[in-house]
């Protein structure tokens, strides 16, 4: 569907097979299959016609099978990877021609690098001349301490998952004033995604992404994804309940379109019909 009119994006979810190689020390191993039949039939249901897959940690820096789901669904599909620092531009071109335009970094559980670097932020600098982004799961109090040297490379920086804030933060606490003014500064953009990761019901959602649209702004470096399959949470929600959190967060539709629609075509190259 390379001209199909563009109704919605999902910009975060996730596929695998049980049997592919796991890396090491993973803190997550599935017990199931999440094909991109499975995930194509949920943007089908809820009426969206785009996705991005986003490399799963536990695969690592192996990303064929993401990258083979691109290259079936083209027009459909973009993908964020994830890669050694070390990667060739060769390997980056690759990635690019199957419709990679990004990079994640889990940086759960994990100490942090120094990312002013000459590896990370020549890898950085590549990313950016290319027009890529740099993808980011970390813990709300740590962000600001990561996200400034990523930005001077140049790349455009996406905080996942409302930037996690744990349950006890809060939001008016000085100490995360610094997260906030870096929301203030382009280009940083926020997924609205995975509420539960941070133990949020809708009310502490709504507090929070009303706090993130202060600092941004508004709302038009906002973007939703469905965290599918819901990893380690599979029990407590499903595709359906994820759209109508986004839904009950955004009531207004022109304000929807921006985030499901207009923002991620942008940010994703997906070309509007």
């Amino acid at each position: 569907m390379p001209n199909a009119v563009i109704t919605g994006i999902d910009t975060h979810a996730h596929i695998f097979r049980r049997d592919l190689p796991m890396v090491a020390g993973r803190r997550y191993s599935p017990d199931y299959d999440a094909t991109v039949e499975q995930y194509l039939a949920h943007l089908d249901a809820c009426g969206l016609s785009h996705g991005v897959l986003i490399q799963p940690s536990f695969l690592g820096t192996d990303n064929h099978y993401m990258v083979a789901a691109l290259q079936r669904f083209p027009g459909r599909l973009r993908g964020v990877a994830v890669v050694d620092a070390q990667i060739s531009d060769d390997e980056l071109d690759e990635l690019a021609a199957a419709g990679v335009v990004g990079i994640r970094l889990n940086l759960i559980g994990k100490l942090l690098e120094d990312y002013t670097g000459p590896a990370w932020s020549g890898l950085f600098r590549r990313l950016a001349r290319r027009g890529w982004q740099v993808e980011i799961q970390r813990g709300f109090a740590d962000l600001a301490l990561v996200v400034p040297a990523i930005l001077e490379s140049g790349v455009t920086v996406v905080i996942d998952h409302f930037g996690l804030p744990a349950a006890s933060v809060q939001l008016d606490d000085p100490q995360h004033a610094p997260f906030f003014d870096l929301l203030g500064q382009a280009p940083v953009w926020i997924k609205l995604s995975a509420a539960y990761r941070s133990q949020s019901d809708l009310a502490r959602a709504r507090a929070i992404e009303a706090r993130l649209r202060e600092a941004c702004g508004g709302v038009g470096r906002f973007l939703w994804g469905s965290d599918w399959p819901n990893t380690q949470f599979e029990s407590q929600t499903r595709y359906d309940e994820q759209f109508a959190l986004l839904e009950a967060l955004l009531p207004d539709p022109e304000e929807r379109r921006r985030v499901l629609v207009d923002t991620p075509a942008t940010l994703f190259g997906f070309a509007h019909a």
